[in-house]
């Protein structure tokens, strides 16, 4: 499916790129000196690590910031994201929801636990979070807060809420094409076909290639609209492009060996 959650950590994972890894050990930092100073470069030092993927390191440098302060959300916050990443679910949940327990109202963290929630398929606990983020009149990232809450929405099939904050989102960012994807499968779900067809065309036009998903909506537009031309040469592209896609399978299910629905 198409999200902007797949880059949903990215901030978090390269803000701080450090000339060379800091340690709180012998020959780093003095953390009495300044133990706030110590903290934030363990935390920087800890994100450079998982830009690297060395998630060893990152847990390393975390802990020593937990030692220092253990009621820091933005430690929480990126010790949720390492555990996420090496799959350990447990301690990412735990850490996740200390730092929102410690810092409320960041709606960066909100937003961060959110993806993780989405991708647990947790929507409804994702909505939730979502739901708070959307609030914040102040995020920098407030429009992809409303695509990501109509994303939750399309899997719960709440098709006229996904609708709502799906067009809020196009009002602040009109070309964004996972919105405008988006709002086609949404009027298609609605049964406004004539409305998916203009956006499934918008996003025709924008996007460098079709990916299963949107091959699959054409499938279906072109058979509302009884273009049997366009229906079978999506149809052959989506088995040439992607023979093993859930699409592919979905549509095989839906149409016979005649090709009819």
């Amino acid at each position: 499916m198409l999200t902007v959650w797949r880059w949903a950590t990215a901030a978090a994972l390269g803000v701080f790129l450090l000339a060379g890894c800091v340690t709180t050990e012998s020959g780093g930092f003095d953390t009495k000196k300044d133990p706030h100073k110590a903290l934030e470069l363990s935390v920087q030092a800890a994100r450079d690590y998982m830009r690297q993927g060395n998630w060893e390191a990152a847990k390393r440098h975390l802990k020593t910031a937990l030692d220092l302060d253990d009621r820091d959300a933005d430690v929480h916050e990126t010790m949720a994201l390492v555990f996420w990443k090496t799959g350990e679910i447990e301690q990412a949940e735990q850490h996740f929801r200390r730092a929102i327990g410690l810092d409320g109202k960041s709606s960066r963290i909100r937003n961060n636990y959110a993806a993780f929630l989405f991708q647990q398929q947790r929507y409804a606990d994702a909505e939730a979070q979502l739901d708070k983020v959307a609030e914040d009149l102040l995020y920098e990232k407030r429009a992809e807060a409303f695509v990501n809450l109509g994303l939750v929405r399309i899997k719960l099939k709440n098709y006229a809420g996904a609708k709502d904050v799906l067009e809020r989102a196009r009002l602040m960012d009109a070309n964004n094409l996972v919105t405008v994807f988006a709002l086609s499968e949404v009027y298609y779900q609605l049964g406004d076909f004539a409305r998916a067809q203009e956006f499934y065309a918008a996003y025709r036009r924008q996007a460098q290639a079709q990916t299963p998903e949107s091959l699959w909506l054409g499938i279906r537009l072109a058979d509302k609209f009884g273009d049997q031309n366009a229906r079978a040469s999506y149809a052959l592209a989506l088995k040439n492009l992607y023979p093993r896609s859930e699409e592919y399978l979905e549509y095989k299910s839906v149409y016979d060996h005649g090709g009819q629905p």
